[in-house]
């Protein structure tokens, strides 16, 4: 029996994944990289960082943390000014929060999370939130979802995660737990197919879960 979910964020709660793509396609250009989506997802899915892309042309290590300072800062001017909802999001938590334990796992960082969610009761329905730096290593590795389970001292098949990218799905199996994916046109091509479950939208992630 699922007595807890565990969360993605970026892609699944708020549409903020285009648009950190495009901060970073922008400011990486400055240091001699096109980075195109193909070749930004093939990072993301392996827990790479397109900033080696930039060393790999001779950029140095100041240059690369002076430009992803940049890349941080329009990324949270596109947070403050850019459409991310994603319909129907705290209706489904609130629901979804009758029945069941939840969490956020995130590879956000810190920051940006909390701007996101100045004005949004999306954390009010969770017991609790892991970001970047809460865990030793990023997903894809297991460690934010291990780290996730140990705080709620539950077992792997107790829990579900819900995703959208691959990175996180490779996260979730290589923690033991089922795991959904939630459509998202953004990394639809990406290799989903160890997920246990897929869904067209999280409209239908109540129902799926009461199957269970």
């Amino acid at each position: 029996m699922k007595t807890h979910i565990l969360w993605d964020h970026d892609g699944v709660l708020v549409d903020t994944e285009p648009w950190y793509f495009e901060a970073t396609r922008t400011t990486i250009a400055t240091l001699g990289v096109t980075l195109d989506l193909d070749d930004y997802l093939l990072d993301m899915a392996r827990g790479r960082s397109a900033w080696n892309r930039a060393a790999a042309l001779g950029a140095t290590q100041a240059d690369i943390e002076f430009h992803k300072a940049r890349r941080n800062r329009l990324y949270q001017q596109y947070l403050r000014e850019r459409d991310i909802e994603i319909a129907g999001v705290e209706h489904i938590l609130s629901g979804l929060a009758r029945r069941f334990e939840m969490a956020i796992v995130t590879t956000a960082k810190r920051t940006d999370f909390e701007l996101i969610h100045a004005r949004r009761n999306i954390v009010t329905h969770m017991r609790f939130v892991l970001a970047s730096g809460d865990y030793a290593r990023s997903k894809p590795a297991p460690d934010p979802y291990l780290a996730a389970l140990e705080r709620f001292g539950v077992a792997p098949v107790h829990a579900i995660v819900v995703e959208d990218s691959e990175r996180g799905l490779r996260s979730a199996v290589a923690a033991g737990i089922d795991c959904v994916i939630v459509r998202n046109a953004f990394v639809s091509t990406q290799d989903l197919s160890a997920a246990t479950f897929h869904i067209e939208h999280l409209g239908e992630l109540p129902a799926l879960l009461l199957s269970l």
